[in-house]
């Protein structure tokens, strides 16, 4: 069965964003490239247990294995050596990634407290849109009981729009919530 967004891309979407656009070919039309996920565990160098768990925690929101992402370069005033575990992060394609969106914008963002919609200023230029939560439990995979330590997230959307109005057009197709 396909994911509830990806139906809503091929039906509605992209022959509106076809249409809007002008596009003579369909594979100029934007499309979602990737979803990442990101989350530096800082206190990883003290205790072990906090990588560990935030490793779990992000397998349980992404829906697939995370990977630990590991220092460059050694820096002394943050008391990190090279090649010492300071994040974890996921890479998520095709399916997994359009039902992660549908769970971000109907279920996580609402949860969101004082939630007043996300900045729409936030694309590169490029056509990719990144954005930061505080708190990795408003995902309901996150049991709040069984949180050690509550972290912050960072969500980065690749798209294969050439600038940020189609890039920002091909979202709102998604429903995402912009303030402005």
């Amino acid at each position: 069965m396909k994911p509830r967004f990806k139906e809503r891309y091929e039906t509605k979407i992209k022959p509106a964003l076809k249409q809007k656009y002008g596009y003579k070919n369909d594979l100029q039309i934007p499309r979602l490239k990737q979803i990442v996920l990101n989350m530096g565990v800082g206190e990883a160098t003290v205790n072990r247990a906090h990588m560990d768990a935030a490793v779990k925690d992000m397998t349980m929101i992404a829906g697939q294995k995370a990977v630990v992402t590991r220092a460059r370069k050694s820096n002394a005033s943050f008391k990190v050596r090279d090649g010492m575990a300071i994040g974890t992060k996921v890479t998520l394609r095709g399916d997994r990634m359009y039902e992660f969106l549908d769970r971000l914008v109907t279920i996580a963002l609402p949860r969101v407290r004082d939630f007043r919609g996300i900045n729409g200023r936030s694309f590169d230029g490029r056509g990719n849109y990144a954005m930061g939560i505080k708190e990795h439990i408003v995902f309901p995979e996150i049991s709040y009981d069984k949180v050690d330590n509550i972290r912050g997230l960072d969500i980065v959307i690749c798209t294969t729009a050439k600038s940020n109005d189609e890039a920002k057009e091909l979202l709102r197709g998604f429903d995402m919530p912009f303030r402005n």
